[in-house]
């Protein structure tokens, strides 16, 4: 069976270990074509503010697998990420990083990690909303929503079940961001129950990574939000030998993107230096994915055999433990070389299962038969004045005659009235919190209410509706 799929090169190491790859599925007997296609830092410079054309991303459309090398991201400019936006507009909801040791021919102090990180993809902290409100404050959004958390938990534990993995471990951070991570947390909760089978647990992110990254033997699958899975899975990376080898699958119901988890090094870019395993194993999962498990194999292997040898590239290269450093072209000779043949100590774990596709219905129904009331409202006023107590003056005096009842004034989260303490350092970003007195709350009593504040000459920067549903608040609460 003939494949097409479509290509990047990338940017910085990107075209070297790409090269590199495609020579590999090439040399192993697979039947493909390749689109190939420009994206990343050439074409936003080119002026296109997504960092790709119009006519390249129908072709990832059409073909549905995207095999990628690292793009570059520019760092503190406008330009949103490339990696983000195809992961989110083709609805590659699922990002699974295979991470295993492979001691004693690659360095690591923990011998029998062996881990898969499954990372929620296009939500959370990453869906790149964010505002600079006032002179002195910025403002980035966490979106969690119900069918993105039931999408992905759902999807871990079809992921254990369909590959043999025994237990599942939520990480979240519930204890302070009770509604967001507080969702997911009880959203693993309820889905754990339909598959008894699998044993499920939970940390708290911080004490969760600190207990990992010191007992990764422990772990099995992980699954997390967005940005810890970010973050845990190049640490779990670095842990089990260089981020070098670490490949990741992005997955959706239609389509599906593979890459390196590691970025495009520029630094490196050019040298034939650079470690290929990373996007080498994410072409091995490529083809698990689609059903070609014994080219999947094949490769592995290869490439395992190739490791064990003790032929490395720079980064993983030890003496004690290596027998030759080689460049980025001369290991994936040594792989090419070492195709039909087979590791004596290593057995592939994630390339030998039998991938089943996945597929994820939900099962939650909308959530609009809630009953949802409007309560109040949360106003964000920037005033340079730091005295909170004459905010509220002003504030007071002009609800005087409303329904409307000034509960607290708050400071980067923290309540600065009632009751300040001298002690607390403000800044020129202020949450007031107004609820109504009257029944009936109605968006037109908060438009009143904005427009009385606004002839009080203060200025708003943002306002956030307080919900209660089905009798519950839910909205954060200030103590």
């Amino acid at each position: 069976m003939s494949y097409r799929i479509t290509v990047a090169y990338g940017d910085g190491i990107g075209p070297e270990i790409m090269e590199v790859v495609l020579n590999i599925l090439e040399k192993s007997g697979w039947n493909f074509q390749k689109d190939i296609i420009e994206l990343g830092e050439k074409i936003y410079k080119q002026g296109h503010l997504s960092g790709i054309k119009a006519e390249d991303r129908n072709l990832i459309r059409k073909n549905k697998i995207f095999l990628k090398a690292p793009i570059t991201t520019p760092q503190g400019t406008g330009f949103k990420s490339l990696n983000v936006k195809i992961r989110k507009s083709l609805g590659l909801f699922a990002n699974i990083r295979p991470i295993r040791s492979l001691y004693p021919f690659i360095d690591t102090k923990f011998p029998n990690m062996d881990v898969v990180v499954i990372r929620e993809n296009e939500e959370d902290l990453y869906a790149g909303i964010e505002h600079r409100q006032t002179p002195e404050v910025f403002q980035c959004l966490k979106l969690i929503s119900v069918p993105g958390c039931e999408k992905i938990i759902r999807y871990a534990f079809e992921y254990a079940q369909n590959m043999g993995r025994k237990k599942v471990t939520c990480m979240v951070k519930d204890n302070i961001m009770k509604l967001t991570d507080g969702t997911f947390k009880k959203m693993f909760e309820d889905i754990s129950k339909e598959y008894p089978q699998i044993e499920k647990n939970h940390w708290i992110i911080d004490i969760g990574m600190a207990k990992f990254a010191t007992n990764p033997e422990d772990f099995d699958i992980i699954l997390l939000p967005n940005l810890y899975g970010d973050i845990l899975s190049d640490v779990s990376s670095q842990l089990a030998g260089s981020v070098g080898i670490g490949g990741s699958s992005n997955i959706g119901e239609t389509h599906a993107m593979f890459e390196a988890i590691h970025g495009s090094a520029p630094r490196r870019a050019g040298q034939n230096l650079a470690n290929p395993s990373g996007l080498l194993n994410a072409a091995t999962l490529m083809l698990s994915h689609i059903g070609e498990q014994e080219l999947s194999e094949k490769i592995q292997n290869a490439w395992l055999k190739t490791i064990e040898e003790g032929i490395h590239t720079y980064d993983i290269y030890k003496k004690s433990l290596s027998k030759q450093k080689v460049s980025t072209s001369d290991f994936g000779k040594a792989v090419i070389e070492n195709l039909g043949a087979e590791p004596k100590k290593i057995t592939p774990t994630f390339a030998s299962k039998k991938n089943k596709k996945i597929s994820i219905h939900l099962s939650y129904k909308s959530l609009s038969f809630q009953k949802r009331v409007l309560e109040g409202v949360d106003i964000f006023i920037f005033e340079n004045n730091r005295d909170p107590l004459l905010l509220a003056k002003k504030l007071k005096h002009i609800i005087q005659e409303l329904d409307w009842n000034l509960l607290y004034i708050t400071n980067r989260g923290i309540k600065v009235y009632p009751d300040p303490l001298p002690e607390t350092f403000c800044t020129d970003h202020w949450r007031c919190r107004f609820l109504f007195t009257s029944e009936n709350c109605q968006p037109s009593h908060i438009i009143n209410l904005l427009e009385k504040i606004n002839l009080g000459k203060l200025e708003v920067i943002k306002t956030e509706n307080l919900y209660s549903f089905n009798g519950k608040t839910a909205y954060s609460q200030i103590t």
